[in-house]
């Protein structure tokens, strides 16, 4: 069983005092009510069975819906400077190994004043506290390691083909890959992947790669017009964004009208 552990981290408090003793302030996260009712971490089973151990009446008992009504209304957590940490670790039966913390875990989970990350605090001035989960950021870290990592692997595939290469770049940037050499499209498409590795990676795995490019080509040689999202041949729309456009072109109900773009295409581009 691997050991899991939370911290709620407080937002720092701005004013006159020095830094020391707004450090030392102490700071509570106090109960609320929500339709007139203290706000509960957990309810019905997963509530007996958690409070059965910090209430002194049985569940079932008359006096338990009141008594637990006491409960949540005087729940409090003080949280220092440095946080508070939480063990939320949970058994191979599906119990917590700290009963309280994991209450205080589940409680802040539903709580108005406690953002799920600090960044989620920062721009919501109702969240005075927040999750931090170190388990959490470590598997996003991994997430961001491993498409970056296909990333990669999907360069070296594609930058062995220079016409593929002209696509991606085109189709990622809307500019005009033609007028690069060689070696400025290897270092540009690098770039991008570098700077965006999801985005690079879901259009270099796209079946359609061709089809889009050949529409962004369209488009920049005015042979069609984008006018927002829609992409238009004429007056018509065959498109509401790329995606329609893309199924317009492979749509063989479609194809006297997509072989006289293409004759366009190769008119204004000869």
């Amino acid at each position: 069983m691997e050991k899991r552990t939370i911290i709620i981290r407080r937002k720092e408090v701005m004013n006159h005092l020095p830094k020391e003793i707004r450090a030392g302030a102490k700071v509570k996260l106090g109960s609320m009510f929500v339709d007139r009712l203290p706000l509960k971490g957990v309810e019905g089973k997963e509530e007996e069975r958690l409070l059965k151990n910090f209430i002194d009446v049985p569940p079932g008992h008359q006096d338990w819906p009141a008594k637990t009504k006491d409960f949540w209304a005087s729940l409090s957590l003080r949280v220092p400077f440095e946080g508070v940490e939480l063990d939320v670790t949970i058994d191979e039966n599906g119990n917590p190994e700290n009963t309280m913390d994991y209450i205080y875990f589940k409680w802040c989970q539903k709580h108005r004043h406690v953002a799920s990350s600090e960044d989620e605090m920062m721009t919501d001035s109702n969240k005075r506290f927040f999750i931090y989960d170190p388990q959490r950021d470590l598997l996003k870290k991994n997430e961001r390691v491993q498409v970056k990592k296909d990333a990669d692997k999907e360069f070296i595939k594609i930058s062995s083909d220079e016409k593929i290469m002209r696509m991606l770049l085109r189709v990622l940037t809307g500019g005009t890959p033609e007028r690069l050499t060689t070696m400025e499209l290897e270092n540009n498409l690098y770039d991008y992947k570098e700077r965006e590795p999801s985005r690079f990676l879901k259009y270099a795995k796209d079946k359609n790669l061709e089809v889009q490019a050949e529409i962004e080509e369209m488009v920049e040689k005015s042979v069609l017009r984008r006018i927002g999202n829609q992409v238009i041949f004429q007056d018509e729309t065959i498109g509401d964004d790329m995606t329609d456009a893309v199924i317009f072109f492979k749509n063989a109900k479609n194809s006297g009208q997509v072989n006289i773009m293409r004759a366009r295409l190769k008119e204004v581009a000869s």
